[in-house]
């Protein structure tokens, strides 16, 4: 089968895991990254290596209707990690479809990890479903679902979509997809999940310290905020305990080197790797 791809390295694997199954691509859709937060060096690398045409700017219907003309109807458009919404494949392409990283239809949205550890699931899962004119809102293909850690942070569980959604390219999709289309599933009511603000990631010091360090455990490397004193920091790891103490949530009760540790409702946050910058401003100080 072949295939255009439209994604960043986030879940890249999908597009090795199609390889992996035999599919031939044909063209790499992908966007301008910050190369903090969202990369795609390893995804255009791969593209160059293997040839292909690449697109940087946002996919228009005459972008598919040129890849029609190239390659007739028999191909597939793979969305995976793309952040603008698709129209015009049907009638142009044999398949659209989507690779998104949750349990649909819960957590439909730009990027449900975060709260996925937040509200502590148990289970989580990477779904394929084909493209419709809303977001993660079509029939469902497959899922691979996997279990979640009590202490699930935003590393591990990107790590274990990752894995996911190669495994579901390069078996169920990459080797089953007509099957599959014929029997796809309605996905009926879900959830939408929107894009986390900074209020979501700021930790509130006056809630008990295992919910803290859930927040922190759920933002992970993508960064926590915290108060100290006048300053307001930006965290990307933290450990703690419980203990009784006198001292008013949020003060600064003792420092070492550049660990802080701070009172929580009931016991102590240390903030052990911060900055007074956000990753996203490293770099364009004086800029």
């Amino acid at each position: 089968m072949k295939f255009a791809f439209a994604g960043i390295d986030f879940l890249g694997g999908v597009f090795e895991g199609l390889l992996d199954a035999g599919w031939t691509p044909v063209k790499l859709f992908t966007r301008p990254c910050d190369g903090i937060y969202d990369h795609n060096e390893v995804i255009v690398a791969r593209a160059r290596a293997l040839r292909l045409p690449i697109q940087l700017s946002r996919m228009r219907e005459r972008d598919i209707e040129a890849l029609q003309a190239e390659h007739g109807k028999d191909w597939a458009l793979v969305v995976a990690g793309y952040p603008w919404l698709i129209r015009g494949w049907r009638g142009r392409a044999a398949y659209g479809l989507n690779i998104h990283p949750s349990p649909l239809p819960i957590g439909r949205g730009p990027y449900p990890l975060f709260r996925a550890v937040l509200d502590r699931y148990e289970t989580w899962g990477v779904s394929a479903h084909v493209l419709a004119d809303g977001f993660d809102t079509g029939h469902l293909l497959a899922q691979d679902m996997f279990a979640l850690s009590p202490q699930e942070d935003h590393e591990t569980l990107l790590a274990k979509c990752q894995m996911a959604a190669r495994r579901l390219a390069a078996g169920p999709l990459g080797r089953d997809l007509p099957s599959r289309w014929r029997r796809a599933e309605p996905q009926g009511d879900g959830s939408y999940w929107p894009r986390a603000s900074d209020a979501d990631r700021t930790l509130d010091f006056r809630q008990e310290v295992d919910t803290i360090l859930r927040r922190v455990r759920a933002f992970g490397t993508v960064e926590t905020i915290a108060r100290l004193g006048d300053a307001r920091v930006f965290v990307s790891e933290a450990n703690g305990w419980r203990e009784r103490h006198q001292h008013s949530p949020g003060a600064v009760v003792h420092r070492h080197r550049r660990h802080v540790v701070i009172a929580a409702m009931d016991g102590y946050v240390q903030i052990t790797r911060w900055s007074p910058v956000a990753l996203t401003e490293v770099g364009q100080i004086g800029r």
